[in-house]
């Protein structure tokens, strides 16, 4: 037997055409609405009707005036395609998608790869509403073709900025204003010699990313060089991170806590490799942590959230359960280890590094009574010797891994 639901929720996606733009169908499921929702800018694009008007003013209040019409035919307006960066995957998570009609028009990164001639699945879609500019940072590689939702008409300004302090200032901006209907332009130039005003605030940016001759390029592996951090000696060292990194396994939606984040290396390269995931770097050291927030400005990495606080105590704060926690910066407590291991969610992964002995000692006791396994990792760096060359060898670091059953 089939479980049916006759929608009485329909999301229509405007574009700048208005009215024109829409199908037969959903005019219809317009014109026959008992409730009107959606911002002032998308209902002033509908002709008065009997229909009653709700204007869109914040998510949980528009959501329960939505609910509390439930039975009536509602329609909410959106822009674009509203289950692309929209309000439609939004209310597809408060209320049973069965109930809801979706009539999308072209989104706005459709419509810039139209007008670019670029093929859709080989261009990269950020949005610049719902997170900093800096998020571009991680997709700066030549050749790679960007579509960058706008916060504002100030938006194509600061990408240019950003894209030159980066050294990628040849990279060519291309800025498509109110694409689709009869007020759209399109303006275009280096990033490194942008000179355009302020211009529509309903903008989408198209960017072909250039380096220029002294740009510095990272590789989407992880392990970026040490010296892409600014630090105080007192890191993951890169070999090290990347054994690490695998071990914590970054799954899409996971969050991390990187507990004694230091300047913040695991943290942001985690969400470097995992954009969809969150990191929690918990630090005690002011400094650090505002040096952390710079570095994960500089390497795309922006969202990451920082507590500044010593553990295990500051743990108790944090009021979600994580997926995976990492330690390091030098481990003096077993509560820590111990806390960590209660608030990790069943399944959740811990990766632990130590280099003390004192340090060891806890994580061997842990590891005794909860199982996992211990690595030994030891790296040797290449260094001069009078004329020669030798290895130098790092500090060895025992790792541990374990999952919580």
């Amino acid at each position: 037997m089939t479980d049916t639901q006759t929608p009485w929720l329909t999301v229509i996606g405007l574009g700048e055409d208005g009215l024109d733009g829409l199908s037969i169908a959903a005019r219809a499921a317009l014109d026959a609405a008992d409730w009107l929702v959606g911002a002032r800018r998308l209902l002033d694009m509908v002709p008065p009707s009997r229909a009653q008007r709700i204007v869109w003013a914040g998510l949980d209040g528009t959501i329960d005036a939505i609910a509390a019409a439930r039975g009536s035919r509602v329609v909410v307006v959106a822009s674009g395609n509203p289950m692309w960066f929209g309000v439609g995957a939004t209310l597809a998570r408060h209320f049973d998608p069965r109930e809801i009609a979706t009539f999308p028009s072209p989104s706005a990164f459709s419509l810039a790869c139209s007008r670019m001639g670029w093929s859709m699945q080989e261009a990269v879609a950020v949005s610049a509403h719902a997170l900093p500019l800096e998020s571009i940072g991680r997709h700066l590689y030549p050749n790679r073709r960007l579509v960058v939702l706008s916060r504002d008409g100030e938006t194509p300004a600061g990408l240019a900025a950003f894209l030159s302090e980066r050294g990628f200032g040849n990279s060519r901006m291309t800025v498509f204003e109110a694409m689709g209907g009869p007020r759209e332009r399109r303006v275009e130039g280096l990033a490194g010699q942008w000179s355009h005003p302020s211009g529509d605030p309903l903008n989408t940016v198209a960017i072909e990313v250039a380096p220029d001759a002294d740009a510095r390029i990272f590789g989407m592996a992880p392990g970026l060089p040490d010296d892409a951090f600014i630090h105080d000696g007192l890191l993951t060292k890169r070999e090290i991170r990347a054994v690490t990194l695998s071990a914590l396994a970054p799954r899409p939606g996971e969050t991390l806590w990187d507990v004694g984040a230091g300047n913040g290396s695991i943290a942001i390269e985690w969400l470097r490799l995992n954009p969809s995931g969150r990191a929690i770097a918990v630090e005690r050291d002011h400094d650090r942590a505002q040096v952390l927030r710079i570095n994960a400005n500089r390497l795309g990495a922006p969202s990451v959230e920082i507590i500044e606080g010593a553990a295990p105590d500051i743990l108790d704060e944090i009021p979600d359960d994580p997926d995976v926690i990492f330690v390091g910066g030098g481990l003096t407590s077993g509560e820590t280890l111990e806390t960590c291991w209660d608030r990790l969610i069943l399944g959740g992964r811990l990766v632990v590094n130590v280099v003390a002995l004192e340090s060891a000692a806890l994580l061997f006791a842990f590891h005794k009574r909860y199982g996992g396994t211990l690595t030994q990792l030891a790296i040797a760096r290449n260094a001069p010797v009078g004329a020669m060359t030798k290895f130098e060898p790092m500090a060895p670091v025992i790792q541990y891994a374990g999952v919580k059953a």
